[in-house]
């Protein structure tokens, strides 16, 4: 039976984009400057995650 992957970001945890940012950070320097099919896989998962967790800039004026 074949599963399909969700698209939806559903946060772990409530992580503020600061951390997750940390995170994608440290990502980047494990990595040396490239990225493994799988630190990609963890990198686009972070950015969604960044993404949900930012501030709205629309909202903030």
């Amino acid at each position: 039976m074949l599963h399909s992957m969700s698209t939806t970001v559903e946060p772990s945890s409530e992580r503020s984009a600061a951390e997750v940012n940390e995170e994608i950070r440290a990502l980047w320097l494990r990595s040396g400057g490239t990225l493994s099919v799988e630190q990609r896989e963890e990198y686009q998962r972070l950015v969604m995650e960044w993404a949900a967790a930012a501030p709205d800039p629309e909202q903030a004026a």
